[in-house]
């Protein structure tokens, strides 16, 4: 496969890296949407806005708390999407270019998002630790698997 063709879906490597990145973002976002649905469901808020917006005429006792404990939950499994998934998808994108082997390349895409969604899984049943810690280090350590081929390739050169 020539070099034009290394960031189309005609290369199956960066196929599988777009495959696999979207299920990831499609996780992340059906958070966000979890997140809000139980805002919603218990009737608190985290804004006056969204109080006065989503009140009702029945009265209902729409009000703004930051601490329910099952909106909290879900925020926080979020919150740590955030802070792991762009990391995933930069070094992801990265590591395309240092010509990985493709079977390696897919476990340590196939790894990551399903160590995200064991992690999701984990934080929402909740299941005891270190569940939710094994699955968080298991994507920790495919992105640092990646940085670290990544630099390595870089001064090899």
């Amino acid at each position: 496969m020539g070099s034009d063709d290394l960031l189309t879906l005609k290369n199956p490597l960066f196929a599988n890296y777009v495959f696999y990145t979207t299920v990831v973002l499609l996780k992340m976002f059906f958070l966000a949407g979890y997140t809000s649905r139980e805002r919603l469901t218990r009737k608190i808020f985290a804004n006056q806005e969204d109080v006065d917006g989503f009140t009702d005429n029945r009265g209902g006792t729409h009000k703004i708390k930051l601490d329910d404990v099952g909106v909290e939950r879900i925020r926080r499994n979020h919150l740590n999407d955030l802070e792991n998934i762009p990391a995933f998808i930069t070094l992801g994108f990265l590591y395309l270019f240092t010509d990985p082997s493709p079977v390696t390349a897919l476990w340590h895409f196939r790894i990551f998002v399903f160590s995200r969604i064991l992690h999701t899984i984990s934080y929402q049943v909740p299941l005891p630790q270190p569940s939710r810690a094994g699955c968080y280090i298991t994507g920790l350590g495919v992105c640092f698997s990646m940085a670290f081929q990544i630099l390595s390739k870089i001064y090899r050169m």
